[in-house]
């Protein structure tokens, strides 16, 4: 019988390039900055890492849909390299395939690289494969804002919300990730904004404003991971450990009846409710410490609370505007900034929300650096139209 994944892989190593409009540089650029900055934090040889993987989802650097250009960037000998995608979780699958490598027992040491260079399509939000057309599998019912505005109504109307207090609420999730991305330097988005501006900004999708929006950006991320044992044989102590990765992907069955009201998203319950079974955690609520979360819009944010069992149903708006997800707050979420201030390269989204994770576990965040964590958990959604796939992760400390 399985018994999952706790305590059973160490990250040793992470890294993070500069997200934004990185003009200079070209994806292999971004996977080098990346790789140097988690190499070295691994302090290992790159020719001790045995397999890697790739996650890529939108911007077509792939040679013949393979992680060839993984391979070539880093310079990784004769080692198997393998792409991965999904959606707007590709980072997280990334990282679970090189975890469940060496959980596995089938090597000693992987990595796992997430990478996107969306600047260079030209397309102002996700460029989508066919620019729009009704039969695009990313988005076939409408742009992304609007239907990320129709989870707002849906969860609005579900909940007898006032249009007024939800608003508000969104805005305190902008202004939130955006005072925390200000402290971070490898930010897209490094200023914070004055709440009146975030609820006086233009509309995008009624009721999304601009400020509810995330960016599209460029950017990779990247971890090396290990055995618990061997990280120790390395001088480290007290690793990080993967406690869960799972992962819940849509049957079809939320737009082929009439049973989902749209209001939440059955995956992140799933994924999470796993998650929390795999990592030993029975109240999320006060065992977590931060959470990085798939912020492409306040509302999601916003809605994801309830789905990770966080706030009870219908009441996230009333936890954030008391501040309970603020740095300062019970379960601080976004303290790098998130999608809000990083912007969203696909690919590296899920790892880069694990550097976050990886970097407050081992005091290392700054200004932005929580006291004692103990439990950070990420989390990814995306698809047509949101739901299709959720990823949930869990990381600690070994102890």
């Amino acid at each position: 019988m399985a018994t999952g994944i706790k305590d059973r892989v160490a990250i040793i190593g992470m890294g993070c390039s500069r997200f934004g409009e990185r003009w200079d540089c070209g994806a292999d650029d971004l996977m080098i900055e990346a790789f140097e900055e988690a190499i070295a934090d691994a302090g290992i040889a790159k020719s001790q890492i045995e397999a890697a993987w790739m996650g890529n989802a939108l911007d077509d650097i792939n040679v013949g849909n393979s992680a060839l250009p993984l391979a070539h960037a880093l310079r990784l000998e004769t080692i198997p390299v393998s792409r991965v995608e999904n959606m707007c979780a590709t980072g997280t699958e990334a990282l679970r395939a090189a975890v469940y490598a060496v959980a596995a027992g089938a090597i000693d040491f992987g990595l796992a690289m997430g990478v996107e260079k969306l600047k260079d399509t030209g397309y102002g939000g996700l460029p989508l494969r066919t620019k729009g057309l009704a039969n695009d599998l990313w988005m076939p019912y409408g742009s992304a804002p609007g239907t990320f505005a129709q989870l707002a109504g849906a969860y609005s109307a579900r909940n007898g919300i006032d249009g007024g207090d939800l608003k508000r609420a969104m805005a305190h999730v902008s202004w939130k990730s955006h005072a925390n991305g200000a402290l971070h330097t490898k930010a897209h988005l490094r200023k914070a904004v004055p709440m009146d501006t975030i609820l006086n900004a233009p509309m995008i999708a009624d009721p999304l404003g601009l400020f509810d929006c995330c960016g599209v950006s460029d950017g990779a991320a990247c971890a090396i991971v290990t055995t618990p044992e061997i990280a120790r044989s390395l001088g480290i102590a007290n690793p990080v450990t993967v406690k869960a990765i799972q992962l819940s992907a849509s049957n079809g069955w939320e737009m082929s009846y009439g049973d989902w009201d749209g209001a939440s998203v059955r995956n992140t319950q799933v994924a999470a409710r796993r998650a929390y079974a795999e990592a030993g955690i029975s109240d999320p609520r006060a065992d977590l410490s931060l959470t990085e979360v798939h912020d492409c819009f306040s509302v999601t944010e916003l809605v994801t609370m309830e789905d990770l069992g966080l706030s009870d149903p219908g009441r996230a708006v009333t936890d954030i505007l008391d501040g309970r997800f603020d740095r300062e707050g019970a379960v601080p979420c976004q303290t790098d900034g998130g999608l809000k201030c990083f912007g969203h390269p696909v690919g590296a989204s899920g790892l880069r929300m694990a550097y976050e994770v990886y970097g407050q576990l081992l005091g290392r965040a700054g200004e932005r650096q929580l006291a004692d964590p103990k439990f950070g958990l990420t989390h990814n959604l995306g698809g047509a139209p949101f739901n299709s796939v959720a990823a949930v992760s869990i990381l600690g400390r070994l102890g």
